[in-house]
């Protein structure tokens, strides 16, 4: 079985969702403390797959994730690189977005192919406060473009009664540095999920709810698909279509992609496990 690294630290309030939608997916799970792995990086490169929770990190101070990604630029950007070289899925709801984000790691080279900077580049697109300065805590409805290289959103099938998320943020509105940067990552297939063109909570450029590196491994998002992997969990599911239940849920598929693709990864060779 793959294995999953979920990194915990003050303030995380989301790493047990996000445990039990990994182990749901068919992996082994294990948290660390990023204390733990400032201390030694190379513990990172025992797992197959990643996962950066949400919460409130170090209690949002200065700005929501700001604390928790100047950590990880300065101890772990290397050893972040070294996995997405190695074909580990990584993934970043909500302060795991803003995260990533502020690291560089997504949108990460514009080329595909690309080699990643030696040190953590200057962040490319932000999560700003909410266009209505409060904090949105609902489901909202999505769309999967169907050309995202996104490992995570790809190919998935899903009914429209299924394209639903829950979000709960203060600070999610995704704005890119450029339109030119935001043109490339649309042409390039970076982005990798989007809210509804009528229900975009935050203000986002491009109604653009998440996105992904060239790779397509690692996807950040503002959404929180670890806490839709049960049909119980959604808002509506007593008045559901029985037929549409016989699926499984929006969240449980992205995480059974990622899985698959590391159990892949790992059969050919390319992973550590």
């Amino acid at each position: 079985m793959p294995t999953a690294l979920v990194i915990t630290t003050a303030g995380i309030n989301c790493d047990l969702e996000l445990r039990h939608a990994f182990e749901m997916a068919g992996a082994n799970v294990e948290s660390i403390h990023l204390n733990t792995l400032m201390k030694d990086p190379d513990r990172i490169d025992e797992f197959d797959l990643i996962g950066l929770p949400g919460g409130f990190s170090y209690g949002d101070a200065i700005a929501a994730g700001r604390i928790s990604a100047q950590l990880m630029r300065q101890k772990l950007y290397t050893t972040f690189i070294k996995a997405i070289d190695r074909g580990v899925p990584i993934f970043a709801p909500c302060n795991g977005f803003q995260m990533v984000a502020q690291m560089g790691l997504v949108p990460g080279p514009e080329i595909v192919g690309q080699s990643w900077p030696e040190t953590a580049p200057t962040p490319k697109v932000t999560l700003a406060e909410n266009a209505k300065a409060r904090f949105v805590d609902r489901w909202v409805n999505v769309e999967i473009p169907a050309d995202t290289r996104c490992i995570w959103t790809q190919g998935l099938d899903v009914s429209e009664a299924a394209l639903m998320l829950p979000i709960a943020h203060g600070e999610g509105r995704f704005i890119a540095e450029s339109d030119d940067l935001l043109q490339y990552m649309e042409e390039n297939g970076q982005i990798a999920i989007r809210y509804a063109s009528d229900d975009n909570p935050n203000g986002s450029m491009g109604d653009i709810a998440g996105i992904c590196d060239s790779t397509g491994l690692v996807f950040g998002l503002m959404p929180h698909p670890e806490r839709y992997t049960r049909w119980t969990q959604h808002p509506f599911w007593t008045s559901l279509d029985a037929e549409a239940t016989q699926e499984e849920p929006l969240g449980l598929k992205m995480f059974r992609n990622a899985v698959a693709h590391a159990s892949q990864q790992s059969k050919n060779g390319a992973l550590i496990s």
